[in-house]
């Protein structure tokens, strides 16, 4: 008699564990206003791997750790703060090598258990994170303050309620939609 079962997702051979990973993207934007387009980032060029370990600490708003092989030696890997927003394609990865295991742990690393993440990922809880992030919806700007709650998908409504009150959209660029309370001037035609 045959098993009809699905077997249960087996654990690979060599998997130390998960980790949330994303590559750097294309384009970064810097400068006032994100006027400055470059390729890539600082440390780390266009399409690099980056490994996400799970927050010890918080680095800033829209600012993560990740661990990665430096645009300089591509032998080692180094960890960095980087901008979530210079960030693209989430997803989850399982992690095979102690020398990554090594630098996801950083100072909490324990050389009596090379091949143990101190902090380690689930994989469900990683996969949760890569579709947050992967959501392209764009977060809004309401007079001024960033919103980072409110999400408008690509391209953004003209009007917005939020909160009972009516939002107009005062302008769109690569900073996201921009959300004033005021509404648009209205253009003046003139009578013939």
């Amino acid at each position: 008699m045959t098993d009809t079962e699905p077997a249960e997702e087996e654990t690979p051979e060599g998997l130390l564990g998960w980790c949330l990973v994303a590559n750097v993207s294309r384009e970064t934007m810097r400068g006032e206003d994100g006027l400055d387009i470059q390729h890539g980032t600082k440390h780390f060029p266009v399409g690099a791997l980056l490994w996400i370990p799970p927050t010890i600490w918080d680095p800033g708003p829209g600012r993560w750790r990740a661990v990665g092989r430096h645009r300089g030696n591509g032998r080692r890997y180094v960890n960095m703060v980087v901008r979530s927003d210079d960030l693209e394609n989430f997803r989850v990865k399982g992690v095979y090598s102690e020398g990554l295991v090594r630098s996801l742990n950083g100072h909490h690393h324990d050389p009596a258990a090379p091949r143990t993440l101190q902090d380690p990922w689930t994989r469900e809880r990683a996969q949760s994170w890569a579709d947050g992030q992967n959501d392209l919806r764009e977060r809004i700007v309401i007079d001024g303050r960033r919103h980072p709650q409110i999400r408008v998908p690509n391209p953004p409504p003209a009007e917005l309620a939020v909160g009972g009150e009516i939002l107009h959209l005062s302008q769109y660029g690569i900073r996201g939609p921009h959300y004033s309370r005021m509404p648009p001037p209205v253009e003046w035609v003139p009578e013939t």
